[in-house]
C-alpha cells in the first residue's frame, strides 16, 4: 500500500515472559472508579461510570526492572499522579454481559495516568473536554502486559505508589465502585471493544503534585513494579 505521508508505526507493549509484543488500538479510562478518591474529588455513591480517552501514542512502554522517563509537560504548575490497573482486552464485542466482559480480558499491567490538574480543573469549569489535561505527550507510562493465563484474575490485590520513596497511594481492587467486568460491559454498550484495547481502571485516593526528579514507584501485587523519573 502506498501512503503520502510516512505511516505511523503500531504502538505496542511488551508481554511480560515472552518476547511477544501486545498492539494497542484504543486506551481508555475510567473516572473516579474508587470510593475514597471520589469522595476526596467531591462526589459520593455509585453513579455511572464515565470515560475518557488517551492517545494510544501517550503511552511510555517502562521495562521491567527498569526506570522509565516522564517529561514534565508544557502548560502546567500542578502534575499529578494516578496509579491504575491497566487491563488489556484480548477480544471485544458490544453489549456484553458481565461475563461475556469478563472473559475479553487478556492482562494486566500497572499504568500511571499523569494529568495536568490545573488544565482540567479549567476545562471542567467551562464544561470543557479534559483532552489538555489528560491526553497530552507521555501522559501513560506503563509497565509490561501480564497474561491473565499467568496471573489469574486480580480482584482484591493490593494498589500502591510511593513518590521518592514516601507512600502517597494505597488501597485495594475490591474498591474499585465498577470493578473490571462491569466497567468493560458498560463501556460495551457505549463502544463496540477490540482486541487490543486497554482500559485504565481509576485510581485510588492520594492523588497529589509532583515536580522535576521526582521518582514514581508504583504496582499492583503480582504485577511487579513500575518506575518513573519525571525529568
Amino acid at each position: 500500500m502506498e501512503y503520502v505521508i510516512p505511516a505511523l508505526p503500531v504502538v505496542a507493549l511488551p508481554v511480560a515472559g515472552s518476547k511477544a509484543f501486545f498492539p494497542v488500538h484504543r486506551v481508555y479510562c475510567v473516572g473516579r472508579n474508587y470510593v475514597e478518591h471520589a469522595k476526596e474529588m467531591g462526589f459520593t455513591g455509585r453513579e455511572d461510570p464515565f470515560f475518557f480517552f488517551k492517545p494510544n501514542d501517550a503511552l511510555v512502554p517502562v521495562a521491567e526492572g527498569e526506570t522509565g522517563s516522564m517529561a514534565y509537560p508544557s502548560k502546567t504548575s500542578n502534575l499529578h499522579h494516578e496509579i491504575e490497573l491497566v487491563v488489556a482486552l484480548g477480544k471485544g464485542g458490544v453489549n456484553l454481559s458481565l461475563e461475556e466482559a469478563a472473559e475479553c480480558v487478556w492482562g494486566y499491567a500497572v499504568g500511571l495516568d499523569m494529568t495536568r490538574r490545573d488544565l482540567q480543573g479549567e476545562a471542567k469549569k467551562l464544561g470543557r473536554p479534559w483532552e489538555v489535561g489528560k491526553g497530552f505527550e507521555q501522559s501513560g507510562p506503563i509497565g509490561p502486559i501480564h497474561p491473565r493465563s499467568v496471573t489469574g484474575t486480580l480482584e482484591k490485590n493490593a494498589i500502591w505508589l510511593d513518590v521518592n520513596g514516601e507512600r502517597r497511594q494505597t488501597s485495594t481492587l475490591d474498591k474499585l465502585i465498577w470493578n473490571v467486568a462491569e466497567s468493560i460491559s458498560f463501556l460495551s454498550g457505549l463502544f463496540e471493544l477490540k482486541a487490543g484495547d486497554l482500559i485504565f481502571t481509576g485510581t485510588p485516593e492520594g492523588v497529589a503534585a509532583v515536580v522535576k526528579g521526582d521518582v514514581l514507584v508504583g504496582g499492583v501485587d503480582g504485577l511487579g513494579e513500575l518506575r518513573v523519573k519525571i525529568d
